[in-house]
């Protein structure tokens, strides 16, 4: 059903820092744009471990970190060419308005933004429980109040406060990620003077390096995706970057990249250091993070509270970055008429002040949550913030192949970088992302997203077709 919505415009390059792109500020640099990506994707799972994972694939969950830093680092560079041709708010929720139709940026952007409200939810609950852990007398409501006021303080000043307090906090995260490769790197390759290194032993010696046989890697990237997920608020920040071809190329490059390095080579030593059975068994606590052991072994004193800290930082930065990416996407969609009018209001300093108050409401919820202890419900959110992840990277790869063929056909249209062989990379990077989807025929928690989330897209193409049934009475009026 047509719409008459505001196209999506195609601007050049905007290079000077304090212009605008529809009300927003340009004042992200590339440094700030980068570190965003990496403040999102870089979160707690990764930094007391994925249990999960490793119980369903053991060693072999290498394989599986490995397959999806590859299909992130396609859907990467990919939209990073996409955002590069159009750095304008919605990011590629516009951009698949564009190309797909009105109806692909209705859902890519409401599908993205009820993901980000429920992560944001939950890393704000989950940054009171770290909070908790050193004092536990504090209320668990003053806690999650605490961290949620400082995430909507950084955001709410302007653009360039958030940058710069999520430069911060990811150059923290990451130079604890480095001191960890580092350390035990040290005790698998070296050991101590007391302690022999325990080499790859561990890879194989219990039940081989696919004790669940190969089809367990498949079943292991239904948890491993969706620990890479929120590398997109790169491209979302395109909008606010003061040079936005150079930021969103160099800014997905290394993303692709360092993700790729982390991860694999995180995951990797960790299975070599501790028996993977072990792993499994971990009940996710600061305690029991591979962190804890490392660093105690290596002798850096109160192991267990560096960790904390360092998993309090990774908490409240993705709650940060992803809070930005959805009061972006909010904006854009009352500015395009397909959210309520005042979700596009900003304020002198550039900031959608009403976008980011709705998108907390993520906060409020899983506070109540937390506070009646309903875990069942936020099993069933977090099945539906999977679905979104992987339903939008579909559309955003679709959008690709679209932007691809228009971009072959005109291209003198077009300036900036370009990816060889880009449309087939799309095609593969589509079935990738299909068969974790598939891998709902094996998981249950995959089933419930799957079941859950299509309903949920269901229900938003539902609410786009009666709001633009409303448009077109309008206009015939």
């Amino acid at each position: 059903m047509a719409t008459q919505e505001r196209p999506v415009p195609v601007p050049g390059p905007a290079s000077d820092s304090g212009t605008r792109d529809g009300g927003l500020v340009r004042s992200l640099t590339p440094r700030q744009t980068t570190m965003i990506g990496l403040g999102s994707a870089l979160g707690t799972g990764l930094f007391l471990g994925s249990g999960s994972a490793i119980s369903a694939a053991g060693p072999a969950v290498i394989i599986a970190y490995a397959i999806g830093a590859v299909l992130v680092a396609i859907i990467a560079v990919l939209l990073g060419e996409m955002s590069a041709a159009h750095p304008v708010q919605g990011s590629f929720g516009a951009i698949a308005h564009k190309y797909l139709g009105p109806w692909a940026g209705f859902v890519t952007r409401w599908m993205y933004w009820f993901s980000a409200v429920v992560v944001i939810g939950t890393e704000v609950v989950a940054s009171a429980l770290y909070i908790r852990w050193w004092w536990p007398g504090v209320p668990m409501s003053a806690a999650i109040l605490a961290v949620a006021a400082v995430v909507l303080a950084v955001n709410i000043i302007n653009v360039k406060s958030f940058g710069t307090t999520e430069f911060w906090l990811s150059t923290i995260k990451v130079t604890a990620l480095c001191a960890f490769i580092l350390c035990a790197a040290l005790l698998v390759f070296f050991g101590l003077p007391d302690t022999e290194a325990t080499g790859f032993a561990h890879l194989t010696d219990d039940g081989g390096f696919m004790p669940h046989g190969a089809k367990s890697v498949w079943i292991a990237m239904s948890v491993v995706m969706f620990a890479y997920a929120g590398f997109e608020v790169v491209a979302i920040a395109s909008a606010e970057a003061t040079d936005p071809q150079r930021s969103i190329r160099t800014a997905m490059r290394q993303l692709a990249w360092r993700l790729s390095v982390f991860y694999v080579l995180a995951i990797t030593l960790v299975v070599a250091l501790i028996p993977w059975r072990r792993l499994a068994e971990s009940d996710g606590s600061v305690e029991a993070s591979p962190f804890v052991r490392v660093f105690s072994d290596v002798g850096v004193p109160a192991a267990a509270t560096l960790t904390n800290l360092v998993v309090l930082v990774a908490a409240i930065s993705a709650a940060n970055a992803h809070l930005y990416g959805a009061s972006r996407l909010l904006h854009s969609l009352g500015d395009d008429g397909l959210a309520p009018a005042p979700l596009a209001r900003l304020t002198a300093r550039g900031v959608p002040a009403a976008a980011l108050a709705a998108s907390t409401l993520g906060i409020a919820a899983a506070a109540l949550l937390a506070f009646y202890d309903v875990g069942g419900i936020f099993g069933i959110l977090m099945s539906i913030a999977l679905f979104a992840v992987l339903l939008v990277w579909l559309l955003i790869l679709a959008s690709y192949v679209a932007f691809r063929r228009h971009r072959d056909a005109h291209p003198t249209e077009f300036s900036g970088f370009s990816i060889p062989g880009g449309s087939k990379l799309a095609l593969v990077a589509g079935v990738g992302v299909l068969a974790v989807a598939a891998t709902a025929i094996e998981v249950p928690d995959m089933r419930q997203a799957a079941g859950i989330g299509l309903a949920f897209t269901a229900v938003l193409l539902v609410c786009y077709a009666l709001t633009a049934l409303r448009r077109r009475s309008t206009r015939q009026n």
